[in-house]
């Protein structure tokens, strides 16, 4: 039987006003330690962004959910943070924000095959 493997996972969201607490999950993110495996799933669902009215920067939001992507590949292109540590880079991309981009609280679970778990999390809970 295959190992399982603890990883960690939160939900990347959208939240066009943060005082109205309403928000738009719009990728995942996941860190296997044991894998050594980072990465974050994400999409720009602009049309159920348009339904706030236009008081989004989608500019803002797709620079946003991209530096998530250079901060879980790592190195000089994810800036100070890239270079951090897999897990000292997982634990601030999930830090708690008050931001239009930001994460739910951290979840665990087990999987054998990482990047077919993260696709699996992102079709349950963004698609």
């Amino acid at each position: 039987m295959p190992e399982k493997h603890l990883y960690e996972y939160a939900v990347i969201r959208i939240v066009p006003r943060v005082e109205r607490e309403e928000f738009i999950n719009a990728g995942v993110i996941m860190f296997c330690a044991k894998l050594r495996f980072l990465e974050v799933k994400c999409t720009m669902p602009k049309e159920r962004l348009r339904a706030f009215g236009g008081i989004l920067d989608i500019t803002e939001i797709e620079t946003r959910l991209k530096a998530f992507e250079q901060v879980c590949k790592g190195g000089k292109e994810g800036g100070p943070i890239g270079q951090l540590p897999q897990a000292a880079r997982f634990r601030w991309l999930t830090a708690s924000r008050s931001t239009v981009v930001q994460t739910s609280r951290v979840h665990p679970g087990f999987c054998i095959d990482a990047k077919a778990t993260l696709d699996m999390l992102y079709e349950q809970l963004v698609s």
